[in-house]
């Protein structure tokens, strides 16, 4: 069979390319950290699953990225503190500003808090780059443990262009959701982590990551709260609006010391007479209070005031009033924290809610 040769000195060119282009080639592959805090996606029997060892359970990782790895913590999302909140928001911020060249950061979770945690680095990592929050719903030795494929999906998401300027993102179950909008619709199932009306912001899908939407409101680089001039977040406490119930945990509060009060309503907002006592002497001691619902889905649009209240009687209390918008009450809780660190006027609190 008749075959074609190359010149020795052209053959030689040709093999050094071919022996050049695997390098050129990974040195193109997106470079993305992985920082871990634990939860449910580590929670190996005996002793939990090291960062290097949630690397090692994406078996082709290597082919979509250069991972990176740092342990924040190692514990259940219930046991990370307010401050360590804190200090996790100022360690991603370190990390995009010493390394410009990084695509983005994937950072587990346990899923039990996992939205209030992404909500709050939503509204306090001031970057453009995309920090995505993973985790898992099955522990590493259970049949379909479901934390290697949501870690692979949530490194394409952060390695992926697209995904700049979307603020926090939540991926898990091929799905990608914002934030702000995500929250945990069941406490068993895989398929719990949906945006409810709002619908997924876009897809992990075989050929490439899809984007539908983006989200409007104010986050990450255009936010206005900064964490290093924060040294601790205000208490802010919830309370659940049901038929009967008293106010005495709404007074508690007060006098425990809340700064300010999230009130998840029944439907638009509705408490008990009872609750409605107790409000009122949340105001008269100077405590805020945010008004959401406990539906899960719906906006809280602000009150007009009354006459009286436009022009009070300079004796009587400032309504304190908040509306919560359309926040669920557990996310309603982050951003208050956050504006209290800003201001305690409240109509500055409402334009806050109004456009984060």
């Amino acid at each position: 069979m008749w075959r074609r040769t190359l010149p020795p000195g052209l053959s030689l060119i040709v093999g050094l390319l071919c022996a050049l282009v695997p390098e050129a080639v990974a040195a193109e592959v997106p470079r993305v950290r992985l920082i871990t805090t634990g939860g449910t996606i580590s929670n190996r029997p005996g002793e939990r699953l090291s960062p290097a060892e949630l690397i090692a359970s994406v078996p082709d990782l290597d082919e979509l990225v250069e991972a990176q790895t740092e342990e924040f913590a190692n514990v259940s999302s219930s046991s990370l503190t307010l401050e360590q909140w804190l200090h996790l928001s100022r360690r991603l911020n370190a990390v995009f500003a010493e390394d410009p060249d990084l695509a983005g950061i994937v950072l587990t979770s346990g899923t039990d808090t996992l939205e209030e945690l992404a909500y709050f680095l939503h509204l306090t990592v001031r970057h453009e780059r995309p920090v995505v929050v993973v985790g898992s719903m099955r522990r590493p030795e259970t049949l379909g443990y479901d934390g290697a494929a949501n870690l692979r999906q949530a490194f394409r998401v952060a390695a992926d262009p697209g995904s700049r300027g979307r603020g926090v993102l939540v991926v898990l179950n091929d799905e990608i959701n914002s934030a702000r909008e995500v929250t945990k619709t069941d406490a068993l199932h895989l398929q719990t982590f949906e945006a409810r009306r709002y619908g997924a912001l876009g897809v992990t899908a075989r050929d490439r990551v899809v984007y539908y939407r983006s989200v409007e409101r104010h986050h990450t680089a255009a936010s206005e709260f900064d964490v290093d001039q924060i040294q601790q977040l205000p208490r802010v406490d919830i309370v659940m609006a049901y038929q009967g119930a008293s106010g005495d945990l709404v007074r508690a509060a007060v006098d425990r010391g809340a700064d300010g009060i999230v009130i998840a309503g029944a439907g638009a907002g509705s408490t008990s007479g009872g609750q409605r006592d107790a409000i009122a002497y949340a105001y008269e001691n100077g405590v805020l209070v945010v008004i959401t619902t406990r539906t899960g889905v719906g906006r809280i649009a602000p009150r007009q005031p009354t006459a009286e209240e436009a022009a009070p009687d300079p004796d009587t209390p400032r309504r304190l009033r908040v509306s919560g918008e359309d926040l669920a009450p557990v996310k309603a809780r982050v951003l208050l924290m956050l504006a209290l660190t800003v201001t305690d006027d409240v109509d500055d609190i409402q334009r806050m809610f109004g456009e984060y």
